[in-house]
């Protein structure tokens, strides 16, 4: 006998020209959900036509950062909990088994849970290095709500216990290395104008060079990206490469100011 459940899910998305995998994430969580809640920020392909194949809760918005449009996702979310995953995501069956037990206990003792990354570069899934990482993304809806970053914004739940959900979070992250590269430089650059608005300088193109270093040196070596092989170098590589932009950004952005402030009005 199938025991009932006794929590409610919402599962939220933000998408933009996903058609080609949002198929893959929406299957693997459709029989979990009680709604499917869906912002898409203006898909020039099919994205939405699909989306409306397993939900009428999608609306087609603006883009105002990660932060402010998962936000917005969240606002529209009525269940009591929420799963929140990209579009390029999706749950294992260790996860999908996990997550229906879940919703039938009687009392959840914790306010969220984290996921264990499971992140496929070029046809490897990696274990090791920033990949290794348990991303959160369950939460309790109530209290919960995302913080303002343009990027790598953050849920901030209600005080209480965290704990990890059994199962994988398979994140097929790039489509191609060139997807790779401007996500690079994308992210690099958003996070420069982060830092500078959060109030953050840099004066030094040395610590710059320094940082993107160190940057590879933890991920390859202490964090055992190594153990990933040639893909996990590869990573790796990428990581440091977008350290270097965004400090680099945040360096002329720093001379920028500067030169504002010696110029005579």
């Amino acid at each position: 006998m199938v025991k009932e459940k006794t929590h409610t899910l919402s599962v939220c998305v933000i998408t933009k020209n996903e058609a080609d995998r949002i198929r893959t994430c929406l299957d693997s969580v459709k029989h979990l959900a009680d709604e499917i809640v869906i912002l898409d920020s203006g898909s020039t392909d099919n994205t939405v036509e699909i989306i409306r194949e397993y939900t009428d809760q999608v609306e087609v918005t603006d883009w105002p950062g990660f932060g402010p449009q998962k936000q917005r996702c969240l606002e529209k979310a009525k269940m009591d909990w929420v799963l929140f995953i990209d579009a390029d995501e999706s749950l294992d069956a260790t996860a999908q088994k996990a997550l229906a037990k879940l919703l039938t206990q009687e009392t959840i003792e914790e306010v969220a849970f984290t996921i264990k990354w499971g992140v496929v570069r070029h046809g490897k899934m990696l274990r090791f290095g920033r990949s290794g990482r348990a991303p959160l993304r369950l939460f309790i809806r109530e209290g919960s709500s995302f913080s303002p970053d343009q990027v790598h914004e953050k849920v901030i739940h209600p005080k209480g216990k965290v704990s990890r959900l059994p199962g994988i979070l398979m994140h097929h992250t790039v489509r191609n290395y060139g997807e790779a590269l401007a996500k690079n430089a994308k992210y690099g650059w958003l996070g420069s104008q982060k830092y500078f608005e959060r109030g953050r300088r840099n004066h030094s193109l040395a610590l710059v060079i320094l940082r993107s270093y160190w940057t590879f040196f933890h991920i390859f070596i202490l964090r055992g990206g190594f153990l990933d092989g040639r893909v996990g170098l590869l990573v790796a590589l990428d990581y440091m490469q977008t350290n270097f932009a965004k400090h680099a950004g945040l360096w002329t952005l720093t001379q920028e100011e500067k030169l504002k402030k010696n110029t005579p009005v």
